[in-house]
């Protein structure tokens, strides 16, 4: 059905725009979409006011559709003349975000020079917008261009627009819905891949092989499928929406009918599930705030163009997360002129922390316990600043970003679990907590030649975000005689008891500290190389990425770990074909260092070995819909 709504658009730009004044006496008078639903006919001086019936099969399909509603259709078809019924509508479709500047400035029959700035600026503007009055201005045709590489935003930063929803399907009770999603093809050659997984993990996890343990995959179970919703508020400057999106990247079935088969078998899994209430306080003041699963304010803003989005560079430099929240947010307007935006963020997110619980039916009853178990919110927050970098078309927005997390967690050992030599110091079980924090910095620059995205992080207990080589927490024993372990309640950690000057304690757990971070440029080879916009070869981009992510290697000898850090570079290829489907190609170098250059070294094919390395080939074909 979008193919067919775009094809329906399509037509209808190329026949009707919108006017937003009347002439009158040779004068510009503004008036609003809503001031247009009766058009007015002046004999002398009187008034006579006439009700305009919509005969145009187009108008009609278009409210038929719901793109338009029937007063917005009768202030078209109250135009003067076929001319002006076009440019009235062409400023409808560009107010209700349906089509680009771009598009707007090639289809209306006015000459930009008589457009006021605020349509190109500020679309919301449209009703202090005036035209000119000249009934017959010359044609004018913009130029198409090839669009610079926009950065991947998975966080929303203005406010959404109300009724801006072109919807697939419509419910009876006004719920406007939009189905989007993707689904990709991948063949895959590891040249070192000793967990046997279709994506890459960091080094000495075990050893390999004794040729690398080399592997060839071929994947589809990277398929993603989602849908947007709106539903319209009784009040004029508040608008509701939702998210919901899910992907086949989880387990695989371990059924009788499906043993044999369960590695081409995976299931459904949710990545968002989110509804979001919008307001607008003016012009220039909009809040938010969010109820339900959706990607991190720590961490998750700017994320690398890659092939490979199963674990997502997870310890080589990338961190991010989805999971429940509460967020709201204020975006102030400070300037037109580049649109200058700063949007300030905070939230209370489900505190969780990647344990593995040792009793897989807890893990998959009840999910992890030490993150819930702390009995607090973890807090988070971001800070957005938006300018417009670089002002040529078809260029996104420049966007600096700084965010922050502060979390606990605690380890419980039940009485049955204390050591007896310790169950007289602690009769009723024993607690021990300690905290996660973090920050980021961030930056994404896009021009009409480059974009260049980065971000650095720094923080303790970033496993659950995918950094500080996946560590956690490790028992500070220093001091200690006489210890003695126990497993906490969820089987997930071991808990210290011991003697500190003869007093029975228990060890504090301190968080491994960890830091990272990438940068990744993307080149859009087409455009640098003036491609035809409309032709075959407007496709191409190309992308260059380092990432590195590293643990403190104290605390890393402390957790007894044998690895410290890990890099990844690589170069990826892309042709877009159509707006449908994309080829890519990505070659990339995965490195894992141990966190010792001498002594005990861990093994890699047989050999203490001070690094590991996987050469990765992937080429994907990408269908979108």
């Amino acid at each position: 059905m979008s193919v067919c709504l775009r094809l329906t658009l399509a037509i209808l730009f190329l026949i009707l725009t919108i006017s937003i004044v009347f002439a009158q006496d040779g004068k510009t008078v503004p008036v609003s979409i809503a001031q247009l639903a009766t058009a007015e006919k002046t004999v002398g001086d009187d008034k006579k006011t006439e009700t305009v019936e919509i005969k145009d099969p187009l108008l009609n399909l278009l409210i038929k559709k719901g793109l338009i509603n029937e007063t917005e259709g009768k202030s078209i078809t109250g135009g003067n003349s076929a001319a002006e019924q076009r440019d009235r509508l062409a400023n409808l479709l560009l107010a209700k975000g349906l089509i680009t500047t771009t598009e707007f400035d090639a289809i209306r029959v006015l000459p930009p020079s008589t457009v006021s700035t605020a349509v190109k600026s500020n679309p919301t503007d449209l009703p202090n917008t005036t035209v000119s009055s000249n009934p017959n201005p010359p044609q004018t045709t913009a130029v198409p261009v090839i669009p610079a590489i926009a950065p991947i935003r998975v966080l929303q930063l203005e406010g959404t627009k109300r009724d801006g929803l072109i919807p697939d399907i419509k419910l009876g009770s006004g719920a406007k819905i939009k189905l989007y999603g993707f689904f990709k093809t991948s063949a895959v050659w590891d040249s070192s891949n000793p967990s046997g997984t279709d994506f890459p993990l960091p080094g000495f996890l075990a050893d390999s092989g004794p040729n690398g343990s080399p592997e060839f995959h071929l994947k589809a179970r990277a398929f993603r499928f989602g849908a947007n919703f709106e539903w319209l508020d009784v009040a004029p400057k508040t608008t509701l929406t939702g998210k919901f999106e899910l992907d086949f990247e989880g387990d695989f079935t371990r059924t009788v009918n499906r043993n044999i088969s369960s590695i081409r078998s995976s299931q459904p899994s949710i990545r968002l599930a989110w509804v979001r209430l919008d307001r607008n306080f003016d012009d220039r003041k909009s809040g938010f705030v969010l109820f339900g699963q959706d990607w991190t304010p720590f961490g998750s803003s700017t994320v690398p163009n890659t092939i490979e989005t199963t674990a997502f560079h997870l310890a080589y430099g990338n961190i991010y997360e989805r999971a429940p929240q509460v967020r709201a947010g204020i975006n102030f307007l400070l300037s037109k002129k580049r649109n200058l935006r700063f949007q300030p963020e905070f939230a209370l997110v489900l505190p969780m922390f990647g344990n593995t619980p040792s009793d897989t039916g807890n893990q998959l009853g009840f999910g992890e316990r030490q993150g819930a178990d702390s009995n607090r919110p973890e807090l988070q927050g971001r800070f957005v600043l938006q300018f417009q970098l670089d002002k040529a078309a078809g260029v996104a927005p420049a966007q600096l970003i700084a965010s922050w997390t502060y979390g606990m967690r605690r380890a419980i050992v039940t009485r049955a679990n204390v050591p007896a030599a310790f169950l007289a110091a602690f009769p009723n079980g024993a607690e021990v907590e300690s905290n996660r924090y973090g920050y980021t910095a961030e930056f994404q620059l896009p021009t009409r030649w480059f974009t260049l995205i980065g971000k650095f992080y720094n923080g303790a207990d970033l496993r659950a975000y995918f950094g500080g080589q996946l560590f956690s927490t490790y028992n500070d024993t220093a001091g200690l005689t006489g210890t003695v372990t126990a497993t906490s309640i969820d089987g997930s950690s071991t808990v210290m008891f011991g003697l500190l000057n003869g007093q029975p304690v228990v060890a504090a757990q301190n968080a491994v500290r960890g830091y990272g971070g990438f940068i990744n440029l993307g080149i859009p080879l087409s455009r640098i190389f003036n491609a035809d916009p409309k032709g075959r070869m407007a496709g191409w981009t190309a992308y260059l990425h380092y990432g590195l992510d590293g643990a403190y290697a104290r605390d890393a000898r402390r957790l007894g770990a044998v690895r410290g850090r890990g890099d990844v570079v690589f170069a990826s290829l892309q042709y877009k074909l159509n707006s449908f489907i994309t080829f890519a190609y990505e070659q990339s170098l995965f490195r894992t260092r141990a966190v010792n250059n001498s002594g005990a070294l861990p093994l890699f094919r047989g050999i203490p070995s001070r690094e590991t390395h996987n050469i990765r080939s992937e080429f994907a074909t990408i269908f979108n819909f």
